[in-house]
């Protein structure tokens, strides 16, 4: 009951933790972005991702967790699809409008259910799909608005949806067949992640903005953003692998589209950004939503735990007998 009750609680705070840490960089790097026009978003993901890996290496070191030897082409496989995923992410951005690109993330919800379904044979109930169908009703309505289409921003987007939906399905995967922590999953696939981010970062950025990273005037306030978007992006990474194996992709993803609610609140209230009454009415349907999957796995949880109880009881009363 008490490994039950720290297993539940290490639940709660992987999820404030990817809660509380994405939302403070959305709204870190939306200052960076929109008022001090550092628009390089794939190379500053690289530096995220190095000094990720340089911090937990200082982790490492200081005994605060234990190294695991991981397969090599596993963890470079897993690494770079990572890597590749980001990357299509951002071009999908750059060459689609916002509203298809808000398509785009929500369609990994749906395609992550398929893949899961078709190649790992998981089930999912009908009262788990009804609450993710009202979840992404909510969250398009909140944050979709125009839809233009073109064959290369399609193309893109679906490169995007398919490659993150795996990354994620194995970020699950690996950790619980392989059993290693998140931490030493993600401290030995983010050198492979930042790598290619790092080489293809700058040519991605200037093919979406025109402009030159080597060529930007850094000025005190933006290093001091940087440093601290870099900052925060440690407590997200290492979130994001600690939810994914704590929980399972699919309710990464909502909790994903919690964080696009909240984000569109924050801006609001401290931004000042735009908010109409169907921003609000799309945020409230998909807190029900989020509501109602939240309850339905709950159930489902205790249903199965209640399952795998009965045959260790009447084993016991066998052999007491």
């Amino acid at each position: 009951m008490g490994e039950m009750s720290n297993n539940q609680l290490g639940v709660i705070g992987a999820l404030f933790l990817s809660v509380a840490s994405s939302v403070s960089i959305v709204i870190c790097n939306k200052a960076l972005m929109s008022n001090l026009g550092f628009q390089f978003a794939t190379t500053l993901t690289s530096w995220h991702l190095m000094v990720t890996y340089c911090t937990l290496h200082v982790a490492l070191r200081l005994n605060f967790f234990e190294s695991k030897p991981i397969d090599m082409k596993t963890v470079m496989v897993f690494g770079i699809l990572n890597g590749v995923s980001i990357g299509f992410l951002n071009l999908s951005l750059g060459f689609n409008s916002i509203g298809f690109y808000q398509m785009t993330k929500l369609a990994i919800i749906p395609f992550t259910v398929m893949l899961e379904t078709l190649f790992l044979k998981k089930q999912f109930s009908e009262k788990i799909k009804f609450s993710l169908s009202i979840l992404l009703l909510g969250v398009g309505i909140a944050s979709v608005t125009d839809l233009q289409l073109n064959l290369v921003g399609t193309i893109l987007s679906l490169i995007a949806i398919i490659t993150t939906c795996i990354g994620q399905i194995l970020t699950n995967t690996i950790q619980k067949r392989l059993n290693v922590s998140s931490t030493q999953l993600l401290y030995q696939s983010s050198p492979f992640q930042a790598a290619i981010l790092f080489v293809s970062g700058p040519f991605l950025d200037q093919c979406l903005t025109k402009q030159n990273v080597f060529a930007y005037k850094y000025s005190p306030v933006v290093l001091v953003f940087i440093v601290m978007s870099c900052l925060i992006a440690v407590l997200v990474n290492f979130s994001t692998f600690l939810v994914i194996g704590k929980t399972s992709p699919v309710t990464y993803q909502v909790l994903g589209h919690l964080k696009t609610c909240l984000v569109l609140a924050f801006g609001y209230t401290l931004l000042h950004d735009p908010f109409t009454s169907r921003n609000i009415f799309g945020i409230l349907v998909a807190i029900v939503g989020m509501g109602l999957y939240s309850y339905f796995c709950t159930i489902e949880t205790k249903r199965k735990q209640d399952g795998d109880a009965l045959p260790s009881l009447s084993q016991a009363m066998e052999r007491d007998h």
